[in-house]
C-alpha cells in the first residue's frame, strides 16, 4: 500500500487483476475506486512530481469511479 508525498492524496493501491485504482485523499478521505485504469497509468502515478495533478489531468474525468 503504497503512501505518497501529496497535499492532496494521502495513498494509493492498484489491483492488477482486476485493474482497479484506489485512492485515499487528504481531505475527504477514502478509499475511492477507479475501475479500467491500466497497471502503466498506477506506475506513472506513483512517480508523478505532483500526485494531485496528475490525478487531475489523468484520472478525475477520464474512469469511472466511487
Amino acid at each position: 500500500m503504497p503512501y505518497v508525498s501529496s497535499s492532496a492524496i494521502s495513498r494509493i493501491e492498484h489491483n492488477a487483476e482486476t485493474l482497479v485504482l484506489t485512492i485515499w485523499f487528504t481531505e475527504s478521505g477514502g478509499p475511492y475506486d477507479y475501475y479500467g485504469v491500466p497497471k502503466s497509468l498506477y506506475e506513472r502515478f506513483l512517480s508523478a512530481s505532483s500526485p494531485g495533478t496528475f490525478y487531475n489531468q489523468y484520472i478525475r474525468d477520464q474512469y469511472s469511479g466511487h
